[in-house]
C-alpha cells in the first residue's frame, strides 16, 4: 500500500542542465551550491530520492524540498544572479531579481541565502604585480613556518594617520534590550601615526607613537627595537615596500649592523605581514569605537592596548605553506579570467 503523494517528477529545460551542469563541475563555487545542484541534477533523472539522500548524507525530506515545482526555475535564477548584471545598476538585489525571473521575492531571498549567494556584498583583491613574486612568498612563509634559531622575526609596518576622534554627544551605554549609540559626527583633535612590530613567536609588540611617519621616525622606531632585543639574536625583519623603508638612510643603518636581514613582501601583498591583522584587532577593541579629546588622550589609550596585550599575547597561527598559497591564487585568476571549471 502507498502513503504519501507521488513525487512530481523535475522537467527541466536544456539550458538550465547546462547551468547545473556547469554548478555541479565548478570548483571554485560555494560547497553547498554545488551540493544542492548535483542534488537537483540526480533527482531529474530519475534518482530515488532515498538514494539522493544517502548519496549526499543528508535526510530524505531535505531532497524533497529541492524537487518542489519551484526548484525547476533554480539554475535560471542562480545563473542570472551570478552571471549577468542587472542593466541599470551594480549589482542584483532580492527585488530585481524577483522581476527579472519571476520567482516571488521570499523565494529569491530564501534560495540566495541557502545556496550561500550574496549579490549586496562584494571584497576587495589586488594581484601583485611584483617580478619577484614567487621568491618573496616562499622566503616570508619560510620564516613563518620555520622561523631560524637564536633570531627574531618581526613583522615590522605603522599604521598612519589615526585621528583622534571626539564624539560630540557622550555615549549611551548598552543595556538590556539595546545596544550601545554613538553619534555619528566628531570633533578632529589631529592625528598620530602607531609604528609596531610583532613577534611571531610569542605575539608580544613593540610599539612608539610619532607623529609623521618619514624615514626619520621609522629609524627612530629601529633604535627603539634594537634597544630592547638582546645583543645576541639575530633579528629578521618583515617589512612592505613603502619608500620609508628602503630610504638609504635606513639602509645604511641596517647595513652597520649585521645582525638585522630585511624582507620586503611582494607589492599588493599586506595580507602576508601578521602586524596588519594585530592592526586591525586594536582598530576594532581600542580605537573605532573610542572617543578621544586629544592625541595624547588617542595615545594613552594606544598604550593602554598595547600594555595589556602585552601582559597576555597572543601568536597568530600560520598554517598556509607557500605552495597552497600558490594554489588558491591560481583558482583565483580562472576566475577572473572565465576559465575555472
Amino acid at each position: 500500500m502507498r502513503t504519501g503523494r507521488p513525487k512530481q517528477s523535475l522537467q527541466l529545460s536544456v539550458q538550465e542542465r547546462r547551468d547545473l551542469a556547469a554548478i555541479t563541475a565548478s570548483r571554485s563555487l560555494p560547497h553547498g551550491l554545488v551540493r544542492r545542484a548535483q542534488m537537483i541534477v540526480w533527482s531529474e533523472q530519475g534518482m530515488p530520492v532515498a538514494e539522493v539522500a544517502r548519496r549526499m548524507k543528508v535526510t530524505p525530506s531535505a531532497v524533497s524540498h529541492w524537487r518542489t515545482v519551484d526548484e525547476e526555475r533554480i539554475a535560471e535564477l542562480l545563473n542570472t544572479a551570478l552571471q549577468r548584471k542587472p542593466s541599470a545598476a551594480s549589482h542584483w538585489s532580492v527585488r530585481s531579481l524577483a522581476a527579472e525571473t519571476g520567482v516571488s521575492k521570499s523565494s529569491v531571498q530564501r534560495y540566495l541565502a541557502l545556496f550561500g549567494v550574496q549579490p549586496h556584498r562584494a571584497k576587495s583583491f589586488k594581484l601583485s604585480t611584483d617580478p619577484f613574486f614567487i621568491e618573496k612568498v616562499r622566503d616570508i612563509v619560510g620564516l613563518y613556518l620555520n622561523p631560524p634559531d637564536k633570531a627574531l622575526v618581526l613583522c615590522v609596518d605603522e599604521k598612519a594617520q589615526v585621528q583622534a576622534l571626539e564624539r560630540t554627544q557622550p555615549v549611551l551605554p548598552m543595556g538590556l534590550g539595546y545596544i550601545e549609540g554613538v553619534t555619528h559626527d566628531y570633533f578632529r583633535h589631529g592625528t598620530s601615526t602607531l609604528f609596531a612590530a610583532l613577534d611571531i613567536a610569542n605575539g608580544r609588540v613593540f610599539t612608539q607613537c610619532k607623529a609623521r611617519h618619514r624615514h626619520q621616525e621609522f629609524l627612530s622606531f629601529l633604535r627603539h627595537i634594537d634597544a630592547a632585543v638582546p645583543p645576541r639574536l639575530d633579528v629578521h625583519l618583515v617589512v612592505d615596500n613603502y619608500a620609508t623603508h628602503k630610504h638609504a638612510t635606513v639602509k645604511a643603518w641596517l647595513a652597520r649592523r649585521p645582525r638585522y636581514h630585511i624582507h620586503y613582501v611582494p607589492t599588493y601583498s599586506s595580507w602576508l605581514n601578521q602586524v596588519e591583522r594585530w592592526f586591525g584587532l586594536i582598530t576594532q577593541r581600542a580605537i573605532r569605537r573610542g572617543s578621544f579629546t586629544s592625541v595624547p588622550d588617542l595615545r594613552r589609550q594606544i598604550a593602554h592596548f598595547v600594555e595589556d596585550w602585552n601582559q597576555h599575547p597572543q601568536p597568530f597561527v600560520w598554517t598556509a605553506n607557500a605552495d597552497s598559497i600558490f594554489a588558491k591564487l591560481e583558482r583565483l585568476t580562472k576566475v577572473i579570467s572565465g576559465t575555472a571549471h
